[in-house]
């Protein structure tokens, strides 16, 4: 890599985090006021930016991997696949991702166009962690062990740079936004890091503050987020879910309608996992107070999806790209 690419690469990792937040008009009123963290304005478009970038930056401080010569391979719904590998093509790393054939198609696309490797596997939409453990993993892990010297995992389902990158950054950037207001924060969950991460620096700093952690239904199409009733909870999670207060689950019905219903009520193009937070924010009953939700990425790679579930029509998805408000067009894709 030259100077000038890697002084490039170096600016642009500087753009992760330090994301907006945005009233929620359509759910706030006199006594609560309701905010949505939009994490699309990382570089490589969602929340797991944070994380992927923390798991790179440690293991090469740990001297786990080499530029120009290691391998990254990871199990993913998606986003993290994103980001690492747009990370890692920055950082010079060959990056190789095992991802549900279930992933929508934008998806995929995204991560092959950052030069990544794709395997696809017959998994449902999430990977599975624990008893049962699905094809995504199970690979990742097999071609890691076979060639040790070449390959590393970074797991996101258990390392604790994925946590770091909250605890160290979204909190604290939650916290001074709302100076020190929050009153509840809703996550959605997948590996845990996002929640946990976020929920312990809140708490430390006001014990009061709820937790809310948002579930998809079982058999869901909510890419990135998991239901802890047909997948084991990760490592990750298992280690600090105390700081979880309560729990929604939120259908595919619920989540896809609320789509459509943000974009008429509030001009913004949002993602399924996002929506299903917004469902949970608007069904909690919050009277008092200042909600804050994690909406991880936008909705630009779900046309696909979004047409099949007949919540755009192509047309109509291409008008919302072009009137949707607070839409980032910067990311690195």
């Amino acid at each position: 890599m030259t100077i000038e690419a890697l002084e490039g690469s170096e600016s642009i990792l500087k753009k992760i985090g330090n994301t907006p937040m945005v009233k929620l008009d359509s759910l706030s009123n006199n006594d609560a006021e309701f905010y949505a963290k939009l994490e699309s304005f990382n570089p490589f478009g969602s929340v797991k930016d944070r994380a992927a970038f923390w798991m790179v930056k440690l293991a090469e401080e740990n001297g786990l991997i080499k530029r120009g010569h290691s391998v990254i391979i990871e199990p993913t719904s998606g986003n993290t696949g994103i980001a690492l590998a747009g990370i890692a093509k920055l950082l010079g790393y060959k990056v190789e991702i095992v991802i549900p054939e279930k992933a929508s198609d934008e998806t995929k696309k995204i991560i092959e166009s950052l030069g990544a490797t794709l395997y696809q596997t017959s998994d449902d939409l999430c990977p599975k962690v624990g008893a049962g453990t699905d094809q995504s993993i199970a690979l990742a892990k097999s071609i890691a062990s076979a060639r040790p010297d070449k390959y590393y995992s970074p797991n996101q389902y258990s390392n604790e740079a994925n946590f770091m990158g909250h605890y160290k950054g979204t909190g604290p950037e939650i916290w001074q936004q709302t100076n020190g207001k929050v009153t509840h924060f809703f996550s959605g969950v997948g590996t845990g890091g996002t929640i946990t991460g976020i929920g312990a620096f809140l708490k430390e700093k006001n014990p009061d503050i709820k937790i809310i952690a948002v579930q998809p239904q079982q058999n869901h199409l909510i890419q990135g987020l998991r239901n802890f009733e047909e997948s084991a909870k990760p490592d990750l999670f298992l280690k600090r879910e105390q700081v979880v207060d309560d729990w929604l689950t939120i259908t595919n019905d619920e989540a896809f309608a609320a789509v459509k219903e943000i974009f008429i009520k509030d001009s913004l193009l949002v993602s399924p996992s996002s929506a299903a937070v917004y469902v949970a924010m608007k069904k909690y009953g919050i009277q008092k107070g200042c909600a804050v939700g994690i909406f991880a990425d936008d909705g630009k790679k779900f046309k696909s999806l979004y047409s099949q579930q007949k919540i755009f029509t192509e047309e109509e998805f291409d008008r919302a790209i072009g009137e949707a408000k607070h839409l980032s067009h910067d990311s690195f894709y």
